[in-house]
């Protein structure tokens, strides 16, 4: 059994980054249940903004609120794999994230709406000041690593001291200072780890990774449900309604099927290419959530409900196919896959991204899909060296 401190605290040293069997801990799933919630108010509010003819502005604030989500569950999620210990504390401060979480939702409304970014700003410092705690904990403990965890607690909260700052600028140093504080929240991992890695888990992060990814699919599914549900409501569409189901579910399948192809634990060997991994997932990640909105503003147009119409409409999700698509293709799949799958999945991101110029265009974009997968079944991925 692991010591324990006379308050039953385990102390925090890193964890082996080569331990067998190492997967997801219940905490670490039920932390993810939050996030569900703010992916859908985000994906939704984006669906709102695009149907109201608001392109521009809704992609915008998507993209900031997407990246106040994804920098709490990310960062959360790479000091688990490194100094989770799972006693009452760490429990503790972990559930202080959800809550921010849960707050940070209900202000995505006024920073779509009003541009009013407080309530998710406050929201926010409540995650990673929780987070601050857990690391100025684990350098207590953390050996080698005990100079990359000061410099994440340090840089952390000088950053949220700016993020409240922040808040008593008039709206033009606003958006600049928005800008600035997005890059700095980006850097601090890069200098923290550049002094002194700390330890993650190949098969735990990715596995971690993998299942946000389909929380994020997930919201794909319920576009399929509501277009079923609004089809029950509207027979004068209620074909094109049902296809559009039938449709974003073989999009969706094929989405995961792409995703989970290659071997995504061999991809994060070096500090570099770990990096690439964890900051290029936030286009994948918006993107799937933003598919979800696509389809919502899809089935508005059907309904005679939505400000945008076609081709336009139908680049709200082969925008974000596309993106989804050539993200995983970059990250995991071209160092894994031979020429043929190397030509056919870029190409088929292109040719789904103009898709929408063509006669049938909902239909086309599952068929493209379908036809990735296909190929993935019959090219296996491909090995890589130990030098690789």
């Amino acid at each position: 059994m692991t010591a324990q401190t006379r308050f039953r605290l385990v102390p925090m040293t890193p964890r082996d980054p080569s331990e067998e069997g190492r997967t997801a801990s219940t905490l670490e799933l039920f932390f993810d249940l939050v996030f569900v919630v703010a992916v859908s108010t985000a994906a939704v509010s984006l669906h709102h903004a695009l149907t109201e003819g608001h392109t521009v502005d809704g992609i915008v604030n998507y993209a900031i609120v997407f990246f106040g989500i994804w920098w709490a569950w990310m960062n959360f999620t790479w000091f688990a794999t490194s100094f989770d210990v799972d006693d009452w504390l760490y429990r503790v401060l972990t559930i202080a994230q959800m809550g921010g979480v849960l707050v940070l939702a209900s202000g995505i409304g006024p920073a779509f709406e009003d541009h009013d970014f407080s309530v998710l700003i406050y929201a926010y410092v409540v995650m990673r000041l929780a987070l601050v705690a857990q690391w100025l904990r684990a350098s207590r403990s953390a050996g080698a690593a005990r100079r990359a965890t000061l410099i994440y607690a340090g840089g952390i909260a000088v950053v949220q001291v700016l993020w409240l700052a922040s808040l008593m600028l008039p709206g033009s140093m606003f958006t600049f200072a928005l800008v600035v504080l997005i890059v700095a929240e980006l850097a601090v991992p890069i200098v923290a780890e550049r002094t002194g890695t700390t330890p993650w888990h190949p098969h735990h992060i990715t596995e971690r990774y993998g299942l946000f990814t389909l929380i994020v699919l997930g919201e794909s599914l319920l576009g399929s449900a509501n277009a079923i549900i609004e089809a029950l409501h509207d027979t004068e569409e209620l074909g094109s309604l049902i296809w559009v189901a039938v449709l974003v579910l073989i999009a969706t399948a094929a989405l995961w099927w792409i995703y989970f192809w290659p071997p995504h634990h061999r991809v994060i060997g070096s500090l570099s290419r770990s990096l690439a991994y964890g900051y290029g997932h936030y286009f994948i990640f918006a993107a799937a959530g933003a598919f979800s909105a696509g389809i919502e503003v899809e089935i508005d147009v059907l309904t005679g409900h939505s400000e945008l119409h076609q081709p336009w409409a139908s680049f709200a999700y082969t925008v974000p196919l596309a993106v989804f698509v050539f993200g995983i293709w970059l990250l995991a799949i071209r160092r894994h896959a031979d020429p043929i799958v190397n030509t056919v999945v870029p190409a088929a991101g292109v040719v789904v991204l103009l898709d929408p110029l063509l006669p049938v265009p909902f239909a086309l974009t599952a068929v493209i899909l379908t036809g990735v997968v296909a190929v993935l079944v019959w090219r296996r991925p491909r090995e890589v060296s130990a030098a690789d």
